[in-house]
């Protein structure tokens, strides 16, 4: 009977005039049609976070990454939009879903790389942290203030010798010797986005007691001379229109108060970063199809060979092709991880699978299209170089590449490979 149902219906397809077949038309900048997926509520939020990126950032980004200078008067604007802390619902955040968070940093970072990684920072890593892990007190102190970008935040986990193992690392708390109530943190972290520019610093660091990480909230402006520096690290070759630096304490006053209550160990900064991991996946899809369009645009103005465009040979539009290919299954690996993600069903290997896949896709395709440009990608007003010293950085932060495989790894063998 089924047989029977199921021929019928190739009967009735088969003789279909072929007139009457239709086809959408393709549509270079999301061959895949992404957008099909995404709710109305998520349309609108990314057409304004595209529209304010384009319309603020990107006339600026090319002297901010000449001059390595970040304005933090970008946040104030971003807040006013309502892109700050976007997945967090209440004090004052949007509460959209994780997809449009993603459809954000996508904009931002089809600008830069170091505008999204500034507002990383501050949206999943800290706010997320504090929404996550802070006290009814903390999360009304601080989430108001940091939604509108009029405090800025710092997450402090990297430190000078232990990148990618921060079990080991040598940042201690242990109980003020004069102040009652309050911890004393001493001890150095680095590669901190916001730290030099940071009003509230999320800084973790080991009970001396215990040897438990925990997690603390530094307010600077509480911070007596001399206890809490924050130098900016200058000479960048990537991410340099965001501002990067250390933190250094030496017997910070922290009182027990601004410690998170109830997380220990790395759980807390894990879940931080693999919020800010999901961010980053749709994220440098953006870099890499803005590279997509100037390469194409550049392939098409550009005449050689007896005033033949360049997009005209096969090898260009190979380059085109595999990056656009790229771009389009990296769209769609990452929406599907933000739906898992908003139903709780995601896993951190899914995180750490779309992290590395993408940040690796977006890096080698961009090197890959700069070879279009010839001895014009020296240039920095044909913005690929930039693109390219970014994605280098964003695959290898929040968990470098080869780290990801190891985490997949363990996934899928169920051997532990980081001893």
């Amino acid at each position: 009977m089924l047989r029977q149902s199921f021929r019928a219906i190739a009967r009735t397809a088969v003789a279909r005039p072929a007139a009457a077949r239709s086809y959408a038309t393709f549509n270079w900048e999301d061959p895949l049609n992404a957008k099909n997926l995404f709710t109305e509520e998520e349309v609108a939020v990314a057409e304004t976070a595209e529209r304010y990126c384009q319309e603020r950032l990107q006339p600026r980004v090319l002297q901010a990454y000449r001059d390595e200078h970040y304005d933090p008067k970008i946040l104030e604007e971003m807040g006013e939009l309502g892109l700050l802390g976007s997945g967090i619902k209440g004090y004052g955040c949007a509460g959209v879903s994780s997809v449009a968070g993603g459809l954000i940093t996508r904009a931002v970072e089809r600008v830069d790389s170091g505008y999204r990684s500034g507002m990383s920072v501050q949206s999943s890593l800290v706010m997320g942290g504090i929404h996550e892990f802070g006290t009814e007190e903390q999360k009304e102190r601080f989430l108001p203030e940091m939604a509108r970008g009029k405090l800025i935040g710092a997450f402090g986990l990297t430190e000078p010798n232990h990148g990618s193992d921060p079990g080991s690392m040598e940042s201690v708390a242990k109980p003020h010797p004069t102040k009652k109530g309050y911890y004393s943190l001493s001890g150095a972290k680095t590669w901190i986005t916001n730290s030099p520019i940071a009003d509230v610093l999320l800084v973790w660091a080991k009970l001396q007691e215990t040897g438990k990480i925990r997690g603390f909230l530094i307010e600077r402006k509480d911070c007596p001379p001399g206890t809490l520096e924050t130098p900016a690290i200058k000479d960048k070759n990537g991410l340099r229109a965001s501002i990067t630096g250390m933190i250094q304490m030496d017997g910070v006053p922290v009182p027990e108060a601004n410690m998170f209550p109830d997380v220990e160990g790395l759980k807390g900064p894990f879940s931080c970063l693999n919020s800010a991991r999901y961010g980053i996946s749709l994220g440098v899809m953006g870099a890499l199809e803005d590279a997509i369009a100037r390469a194409r645009t550049y392939s098409l103005e550009r005449k050689q060979f007896k005033g033949n465009p360049l997009a005209r040979y096969q090898l260009i539009q190979k380059k085109l092709a595999d990056a656009a290919t790229d771009a389009a299954y990296g769209t769609l690996a990452a929406v599907q991880v933000g739906r898992l993600k908003d139903e709780g069903k995601v896993t951190p290997e899914m995180i750490s699978m779309v992290k590395r896949q993408n940040c690796d896709s977006a890096l080698r395709n961009v090197r890959v299209l700069q070879e279009i440009f010839g001895g014009n990608a020296v240039s920095d007003e044909y913005h690929i170089g930039r693109h390219v010293a970014n994605l280098f950085v964003t695959q290898t932060y929040e968990g470098q590449s080869d780290i990801h495989s190891l985490i997949l790894g363990r996934a899928i063998t169920g051997i532990q490979a980081f001893v």
